[in-house]
């Protein structure tokens, strides 16, 4: 195969006309508050009783709520950039179907993987924490009793197999394949009792608040052989500890992106999915801001439990009736988190089958129940197992590494197609210096004028690497020279960058919802998402790479070859009949896993 048909392939986009098509055989049954709740319950977890506690202790002090606040306005960035799209492509696949329309089919392939690995572990960790904290709660009778019976003594294992974390993977699992209807309401319910445990704990606490909790002088903050806990006051460890904290914090907004995987099965999704993701994030934000607000009013953020701060807390005040309203909380809380996380994978999975690039019996919807019901119990299985056998500590930072990566491309998507061409055969233009700022006023987008802005934000993205490499790896000499000038350098071509984009012609399409103060505001998201991966151990990268390319084989050995788009522009077009019929014929899913000979026809 010649490079440049090699070249082709890989980057074959799905035409937008062809994604946004209406026709799904998958229920259309969400409303915009069951997406609302879908997302807040995937994020607002565990997180909401443990992040504030932890970061107000060793990170930031009390100004813990000034790191939320920017971690939050850093989330809503990557929001707003899964509104547009949600509103552009309402299908599923979050950003695997985004990447597909904008920028090529291989790309797709290779988010789509991230999203598989980022939402497995995601879950896993998960049902991981929950029966850890029910385990706690009975004294650990169950770890107890499960080490007795199967024990592990491989390094980078559980030390025993967690037989529950498996039962209830594959309970949820289950729960999700019988209908989305069913699913969400029980997750209406599972996120409607979280948020009242927190309201609960706001309100109550507030009696209890003390403001001079904000301005300890420094004279009173105790000193350990083990920790130093600042200067005191709001901000003990200074602005340094508030954008560290942020970093943090950001991880605790990480889920909403469900919601955009939810729009195959959204009644009106062009209008739900972005009005979703901005409640929710709303929501959120508010929840995690109310919370490390009054716990650290409350208590003196030296004397915090990293672990468990709200029970903690009010041990402290001897209130144990809320000790035990907490626990309640927690267990729902998870139990979201839990749904939420499991909800989005099958339907990545089934995103990708329907398109050929990975089995194609993982995509097939159940005829009653309206769900990819194949999908959804192979990823139950799959994260279950995980949750069951291994030591999650260090594979939750590959969730991290997924996660931010889909947001930057997601950001970079809203780039791409904000600068298309609104019509193939618009009159090409010739590329000149001039061209660079538009100085000859442009005002209709052209193949080269989108050419331009493509090369822009692979080199802004560049920029944003070696920026955040600067500050990664010289954070103990920032304040020498050669920091300095490289921090000013790549500050000003990332501005420079940046402008230059802003001076191109925009598509004029309309749409419903579209991200204000572009390029400037997706730019600003990828700068910090690509900051955050550099903040991740090598080892981490290293995992990383291996699902990479596992990922690979299966696509240079199946996806590229059974791909919709060369089935369609092929000779055996013909051959793709099989697949568009197969998730509204029930005995194509009885029938799942027979050799019809479809596979010798198109080899």
């Amino acid at each position: 195969m010649k490079c440049g048909r090699a070249y082709e392939i890989l980057r074959r986009k799905k035409p937008l006309a062809e994604a946004v098509d209406a026709t799904t055989k998958l229920a259309k049954v969400l409303s915009t508050l069951d997406l609302s709740a879908l997302g807040i319950g995937s994020t607002l977890g565990v997180g909401v009783y443990v992040l504030a506690g932890e970061v107000s202790k060793t990170t930031a002090g009390p100004a813990v709520v000034i790191s939320f606040a920017i971690a939050a306005v850093a989330s809503v960035f990557a929001g707003l950039c899964y509104a547009e799209f949600g509103a552009r492509v309402p299908k599923a696949g979050s950003a695997y179907i985004y990447s597909y329309v904008t920028i090529g089919e291989f790309i797709a392939f290779v988010i789509g993987w991230n999203l598989v690995l980022e939402y497995a572990i995601g879950a896993a960790s998960v049902v991981k924490g929950l029966s850890t904290y029910l385990d706690s709660l009975i004294d650990h009778a169950m770890s107890d009793a499960f080490k007795s019976i199967a024990s592990m003594n491989a390094s980078a294992l559980g030390d025993y197999v967690d037989f529950f974390a498996f039962t209830a993977t594959m309970t949820f699992a289950i729960a999700l394949s019988l209908g989305v209807r069913e699913s969400v309401v029980i997750n209406n319910i599972f996120t409607l009792v979280n948020l009242a445990v927190v309201l609960y704990t706001v309100v109550t606490g507030a009696f209890r608040a003390d403001p001079a909790n904000w301005s300890i002088p420094q004279e009173d903050v105790p000193t350990t052989e083990d920790q130093d806990f600042g200067e005191g006051g709001f901000a003990p460890y200074g602005f340094a500890g508030i954008i560290k904290g942020a970093a943090i914090c950001f991880y605790g907004f990480i889920g909403f992106d469900c919601i955009a995987t939810a729009s195959e099965e959204a009644r009106n999704p062009k209008r739900s999915i972005p009005l979703s993701i901005i409640i929710s994030l709303s929501v959120i934000f508010v929840a995690y801001f109310s919370i490390s607000t009054v716990l650290t009013m409350m208590l003196p953020y030296f004397e915090q439990d990293v672990n468990a701060p709200l029970p903690h807390v009010f041990r402290v005040y001897g209130w144990t009736v809320a000790q035990y309203i907490v626990s309640i909380g927690a267990i729902f809380g998870l139990c979201a988190s839990l749904m939420g996380s499991m909800f989005p994978l099958p339907r990545v999975i089934y995103a990708m089958s329907i398109d050929g690039l990975i089995f194609e019996f993982m995509g097939r919807v159940h005829p009653r129940f309206k769900t990819p019901m194949i999908g959804t119990l192979i990823a139950g299985f799959l994260t279950g197992t995980l949750a069951a056998i291994f030591n999650l500590d260090q594979l939750v930072s590959m969730m991290s590494i997924g996660t931010l990566l889909a947001y930057s491309m997601v950001a970079g998507c809203v780039l791409l197609l904000r600068y298309e061409v609104d019509d193939q055969s618009t009159k090409n233009s010739s590329f000149s210096l001039r061209q660079l700022l538009n100085m000859d006023h442009q005002e209709v987008p052209t193949k080269t004028t989108s050419a331009l802005v493509t090369w822009a934000v692979t080199i802004y993205c560049i920029w944003c690497l070696g920026l955040s490499l600067v500050i990664t790896q010289l954070e103990g000499f920032i304040d020498q020279w050669y920091s300095i000038f490289l921090l000013c350098l790549f500050a000003v071509l990332i501005i420079l960058t940046l402008f230059m984009i802003s001076r191109q012609p925009q598509s004029r399409t309309e749409i419903v919802f579209t991200v204000p103060f572009v390029p400037w505001l997706p730019g600003l998201s990828i700068l910090i998402n690509i900051y955050l991966m550099t903040q991740l151990d090598w080892m981490t990268w290293i995992r990383f790479g291996i699902w990479i390319i596992i990922g690979l084989i299966i696509y240079f050995s199946y996806g590229m070859w059974h791909s919709e788009l060369r089935l369609k522009a092929g000779p055996c077009s013909s051959a793709t009949n099989s697949r568009s019929n197969l998730v509204s014929d029930d005995k194509s899913f009885e029938g799942f896993g027979k050799d019809d000979g479809t596979l010798a026809t198109r080899l």
